[in-house]
């Protein structure tokens, strides 16, 4: 139950930090009635929400992951952590595949269909963000293409 508090606590801290960036959001002349603000405060005051309903109802203590689940748990996290650091110098295709499919093979181990999804994850996923969101998604190095 402690745990629970203690990352509701953290939780809610992240939230209103966010939600004080967010104030700190320059608008142009040309934005909408809205503006940029509201989504980032949107989001941290649903996730400073979250925080103090695991404060106020915390869960029975956890099972913390041991063995194999821990382990995979952290090639989890190096993997997203490199993804980030190589979307810029290899574009979205190749970082997302690699990190698809290696996150696919922890689900199922089984390789030929790991690297489809990843395959298939990265250029669905760079048309809809390229195409239908109008991103300004490179899809590969630029080093390639002189």
């Amino acid at each position: 139950m402690i745990s629970d508090r203690i990352f509701g606590l953290v939780v809610l801290m992240v939230s209103l930090a966010f939600i004080a960036s967010a104030t700190q959001i320059q608008t142009s002349f040309l934005s909408d009635p809205v503006g940029p603000k509201a989504f980032p405060m949107l989001v941290g005051g649903i996730a400073g929400l979250c925080g103090l309903v695991m404060m106020i109802r915390p869960d029975p203590d956890p099972q913390w992951a041991k063995g194999r689940t821990l382990i995979a748990l952290f090639v989890a996290i190096a993997v997203l952590v490199a993804y980030a650091y190589a979307l810029k110098p290899f574009g979205f295709i190749i970082p997302t595949a690699i990190a698809a499919a290696v996150l696919s093979y922890q689900i199922s181990p089984r390789a030929g269909p790991a690297a489809l999804a990843g395959i298939g994850l990265s250029v669905g996923l760079f048309v809809l963000f390229k195409y239908a969101l109008d991103l300004g998604l490179v899809a590969f190095p630029k080093s390639w293409f002189g």
